[in-house]
């Protein structure tokens, strides 16, 4: 048996016997805050030095420079295979279109008793892009990221991703930086990245955003600079999904689904959910040929070796609370209705409907962006949108019969509370 298995049957209504025995995700901040921290230190004290010093420790790469001049991206475009760029655009295109329709203007403004709140939308200034390497290439990741940046309006659009062995970075990630409009592209990857991103270096100026996924160092630097810079989906970690399969689904796209997500890495976590012993055996031994088949063996057997479980309960009502309870990156529904599950999920980052739609197609092409909250965050955060890149302010006006109608009110308040001057603002202001 590949699955690790967990029997919830009986505990039909006893909530709290069956959260017991789930097994608690690994507290990644406490494995790796330290060593991230040490990063963070030295790329804010040391800049370049650092980040060059790092790429060589973790990349095994020595780099003469740190940025990718803008005609290597164009001229990686240009080498694509044709079938590669056309997806590249085709992503691109359905990216820009949902951004576009997620973007729409704000409503009127508010009026209410002689105060106006008009809502304005400003984008950052510069945000920072990170896209993995390492064990794979990750184009759909910077048209992700890149993409919700510039429909925002976000005038500087930087991107960072690992070198690969020979130094370089690969023709199919640096032809999407150049499709998406991304400004600067930088061969720095890691926790260094990140601190780069946040705190600037030499070569690196800082942004007032970071997105984009990452292994656990990458998630951990994030949470560290959250506060010197804005941090978009609470902790983009390795890779999660939970498919909830019914009695009649398709074991064989059950079992790819779930060494889809394992393919990612290390780290991760692929949960099979079901009410059907019948159907936990079939996928478990549908998986084990997979496994068995790929050319990425030994990622997939450690990835599952370490997050991979099935959980038998006793029907779809529990099956969702054990998905609120992990609360996954990516949640399958593969059950005859499953939009009569929906109202039963309260955490998750993105869910997909029946056996035709796979979290391969929202990784790719369905329009959302694939940076989703991992590492149980989707219980307060969200997928990564325009939104993430720009600041909502409002802008207050008081006619001055407001003052005279409200302005007592306020007196009140802010006397109630100590604060003279508060009151004092609005006495100095009205005529009676």
């Amino acid at each position: 048996m590949i699955l690790h298995q967990i029997d919830l049957r009986g505990f039909r209504g006893d909530e709290a016997a069956w959260r017991q025995r789930l097994p608690r995700p690994v507290d990644e901040q406490d494995r790796s805050s330290a060593a991230v921290a040490e990063i963070l230190s030295d790329v804010r004290t040391h800049g370049d030095e650092a980040l060059r010093r790092l790429t060589a420790r973790f990349d095994g790469v020595d780099l003469d420079r740190l940025q990718v001049p803008p005609a290597e991206a164009l001229a990686a475009l240009s080498r694509l295979p044709a079938d590669w760029r056309r997806a590249l655009e085709v992503a691109h295109e359905r990216l820009v279109a949902y951004n576009e329709h997620e973007a729409q203007p704000a409503p009127p403004p508010f009026e209410l008793d002689g105060v106006t709140v008009e809502h304005l939308i400003r984008p950052m200034a510069r945000a920072g892009c990170y896209a993995p390497g390492g064990r794979a290439r990750y184009p759909s990741t910077v048209l992700m990221c890149a993409v919700a940046a510039r429909v925002a309006g976000v005038p500087e659009v930087v991107l960072c991703v690992p070198p690969g062995p020979d130094g370089r970075l690969d023709d199919s990630v640096l032809a999407a930086a150049a499709i998406a409009g991304v400004d600067e592209i930088y061969s720095v990857g890691g926790a260094q990245a990140i601190a780069a991103m946040a705190f600037g270096t030499e070569s690196i100026p800082a942004v007032e955003v970071i997105v984009g996924p990452g292994n656990r160092y990458v998630a951990e630097a994030k949470r560290q600079v959250s506060g010197v810079v804005g941090v978009a989906s609470a902790f983009a970690g390795p890779s999660e999904v939970v498919v909830i399969a019914g009695e009649d689904a398709d074991p064989a796209l059950v079992a790819i689904d779930l060494v889809v997500q394992a393919e990612h890495g290390p780290d991760g976590l692929a949960w099979l959910v079901t009410w059907s012993a019948a159907m936990a055996d079939a996928v478990d031994a549908a998986v084990a040929g997979i496994v068995e088949n790929s050319p990425r063996r030994t990622d997939l057997e450690a990835t599952l070796g370490s997050g991979g479980y099935t959980v038998l309960v006793d029907g779809p009502g529990e099956a969702c609370q054990v998905a609120n309870v992990v609360a996954p990156e990516h949640l399958e529904l593969m059950v005859d209705d499953p939009e009569a599950l929906l109202d039963g999920i309260s955490a998750a980052g993105a869910i997909f409907l029946g056996p035709s739609s796979p979290a391969s197609m929202g990784d790719y092409l369905a329009g959302p962006s694939h940076v989703l909250p991992t590492n149980r965050s989707a219980r307060f955060s969200s997928a990564l949108r325009v939104d993430d890149f720009r600041r909502h302010i409002h802008a207050v006006r008081v006619r001055p019969e407001a003052i005279e109608s409200l302005g007592g009110h306020v007196e009140v308040l802010a006397t109630v509370e100590g604060l003279p001057a508060h009151a004092d603002s609005i006495a100095r202001r009205r005529t009676s």
